[in-house]
């Protein structure tokens, strides 16, 4: 649920350093790590463990700030883009595994509804927090290139091009990952069984804290591709997430190519709606999770239990 927000704070945060700001996100970075610093020491204490406190210190409290006092410096000078890009990344990456840990890990066990009324609750917060740091008006960054090609009668901007040919980068490093590392099969054996991960020594924390980090890292990589080609809001990000909900069902939760492939169907469904049928395009596209459930209901295969 708050994976949208992630994209909005990155593409805002972009938009601050590029105006000379320092961005919100500055602030909320130190204060949630402040809170995560607080609540690792004092079950540190409890469990005794002085390691824990020491890298819980070091991995959230010293490189948090560390980052910030970077962009407190450099920002009001307008550094290049690439640096502003940087320290994007840096102020809203970090926020995933820290939401996490404040959030969800507490809970992990938690039903389903429970987890869902909670990120729910969380993505309220930072919605809201948009709106303080950012305001209400909208804002666009500046194209990685500022250059356009003539494909026919078409039109394509080169920025068009850093999301495709990023979105296929990621696509690859994340079959790499889940393929071929250590901590990718961890990560799956999580998925599929979070008690049998843990019988064989998966951290389950620790994998919920990569999950979340990982998530972060691709929302605020969105956002920064996206601003230059529309206007982001501190309330966009919402749209965003449930759109890409809509891919991801359609690409069954589980590949990365069909769910890439879904979300280009949402965005030509969504831009010949605005040419037919504006007033509805969001009924349109948000509609169209019905058939694609149907039609899984149908084609699953459904074992029954045998009865005692």
């Amino acid at each position: 649920m708050p994976q949208g927000e992630l994209v909005a704070l990155g593409a805002l945060s972009l938009a601050s350093l590029q105006l000379g700001q320092v961005p919100g996100t500055a602030w909320l970075l130190l204060t949630v790590a402040g809170v995560v610093v607080l609540v690792d020491l004092f079950v540190a204490w409890q469990e005794r463990r002085p390691e824990t406190a020491l890298r819980t210190l070091g991995w959230n409290l010293l490189l948090p700030g560390i980052v910030v006092g970077a962009v407190v410096l450099l920002a009001p000078s307008k550094p290049a883009l690439w640096l502003q890009i940087l320290m994007t990344v840096g102020l809203v990456m970090p926020l995933g595994p820290m939401i996490y840990r404040l959030a969800f890990q507490p809970i992990a066990n938690a039903p389903v509804l429970v987890l869902m009324i909670v990120a729910i609750a969380v993505h309220f917060v930072l919605v809201g927090l948009g709106l303080v740091f950012f305001g209400a008006e909208g804002f666009r960054t500046t194209p990685i290139v500022e250059a356009q090609f003539r494909v026919g009668a078409l039109t394509v901007s080169a920025q068009s091009l850093w999301v495709l040919g990023v979105v296929v980068a990621m696509i690859a490093a994340l079959y790499a990952f889940f393929e071929r590392t250590l901590y990718g099969k961890a990560l799956r054996a999580t998925a599929v069984n979070r008690i049998g991960a843990r019988l064989v020594g998966v951290s389950t924390a620790f994998a919920g804290k990569l999950s979340f980090g990982l998530a972060a890292l691709i929302g605020v990589i969105s956002g920064i591709l996206v601003s230059p080609l529309t206007t982001m809001y501190y309330d966009t990000g919402f749209l965003i997430g449930l759109k890409a909900f809509v891919a991801a069902i359609i690409g069954g939760l589980v590949s990365y190519p069909l769910a890439a492939l879904g979300a280009v169907l949402v965005g030509l469904l969504e831009s010949y709606s605005s040419f037919w049928a504006s007033p509805y395009k969001e009924v349109i596209v948000f509609t169209l999770i019905i058939p694609v459930l149907i039609w899984r209901s149908l084609t699953s295969q459904v074992i029954e239990d045998e009865p005692d």
